[in-house]
């Protein structure tokens, strides 16, 4: 989700962006890939916990939202990319074991960014949790899975995004698991981001659309990342949608330290064109999040 820098500037194959003190913006829209197509999907997926345990995965992190964030850090300020919305923690709520991030329309103020404490005027609120805790795939665990049962909002311009990056951006790399457009209910893109340089990425193609005649805003359904040294696997409720392997920079990522994020924006440089006028917000339900281990 290009979560970070200032500014945008082209030269070669690189996209250069000027740091903030911890934070950058630079998303584009990805370049067009080829759409991977699913089989219909139910509402009624069984993730199977017991099966990786058997095959050697260890549970190294989960959150059933029961009863608090204590495992999330919270983002109170406005944020990059062009988003027009002031991320508070009034926009998340625990609900029998659900978190919900809404976002709303409503006239707040608060910080502009992160590291810029000047206070802004917003029209539009929501929510954005980063774990405190951070995971690698490294020699020690050859293979991690992001694991996360979801029920993606519908409304126009909604960016709903699940997701992992490491400081500084992008060395550390950034894996987009899911990110998906309110106004296509059908369909869901993965993505990568690396660089060597803070707040310089490598210019490449990593994107990927997964279609389904199934409406993601309809149930929940279970998305999954596997991350090892050579390969990004993505499993929609269980089943291999796309596989991005080797070359490129996918082995840069091996030995990174991610932390995992969940979010809801509003509008933002993820769409390439859109009215704010015609903004509906909505609901991201996020039922548990889990991380996997294989050594």
């Amino acid at each position: 989700m290009f979560n970070k820098s200032k500014g945008v500037y082209f030269l070669g194959l690189f996209v250069y962006c000027f740091m903030g003190v911890s934070f950058t913006q630079c998303k584009q829209e990805p370049i067009a890939a080829p759409i991977i197509d699913s089989t219909q999907l139910g509402c009624d997926y069984v993730f199977d916990e017991s099966s990786l345990l058997l095959k050697g995965w260890k549970k190294s992190f989960e959150d059933q939202f029961n009863a608090d964030l204590n495992k999330w850090n919270i983002w109170n300020a406005g944020a990059y990319n062009n988003e027009l919305q002031l991320y508070q923690s009034q926009n998340l709520l625990l609900l029998n074991g659900i978190l919900e991030i809404h976002a709303k329309k409503e006239k707040v103020s608060g910080a502009t960014l992160p590291n810029n404490p000047a206070l802004k005027d917003f029209s539009y609120s929501s929510g954005r949790i980063e774990s405190k805790s951070s995971f690698s795939a490294n020699t020690n665990n050859k293979k991690v899975k992001f694991i996360a049962r979801l029920k993606l909002p519908v409304g126009y311009g909604m960016w709903p995004a699940f997701w992992a990056y490491g400081d500084p951006w992008p060395t550390q790399g950034e894996i987009d698991f899911v990110e998906a457009r309110g106004s296509n209910v059908f369909e869901y893109l993965t993505n990568y981001y690396y660089g060597d340089i803070p707040g310089v990425i490598y210019q490449e193609d990593n994107t990927a659309t997964i279609k389904t005649v199934s409406n993601l805003s309809s149930c929940f359904h279970v998305y999954e990342m596997e991350w090892s040294e050579t390969e990004l696997n993505s499993y929609l409720d269980g089943k291999l949608v796309e596989s991005k392997k080797s070359g490129k920079h996918i082995p840069n990522l091996f030995g990174k330290s991610e932390h995992i994020v969940l979010n809801l924006a509003v509008g933002g440089g993820f769409f390439p064109s859109y009215n704010p006028a015609l903004i509906e917000t909505g609901i991201l339900y996020v039922d548990w999040v889990k991380v996997y281990q294989f050594q």
